[in-house]
């Protein structure tokens, strides 16, 4: 009964350069979306205070 091997799968230790590449690009994606959050954050807050200078709306209530 001797003399059958068996091919065992290798196993690699992590490679460095995949996980910075892998780490960045999710760090950039994340950054980008954040990024367009905030843009669009902004963007009411300027058409808000614009309308508001504009006397289109009012902070206000009005009285009935």
């Amino acid at each position: 009964m001797a003399g059958h091997k068996v091919a065992h799968a290798v196993l690699k230790g992590p490679s460095v350069v995949k996980e910075i590449c892998i780490g960045m690009t999710l760090g950039l994606v994340a950054g980008g979306l954040w990024k367009m959050h905030h843009w669009n954050e902004q963007r009411k807050t300027r058409t808000f205070y614009s309308l508001l200078e504009k006397g289109e709306i009012s902070v206000v209530a009005s009285e009935e």
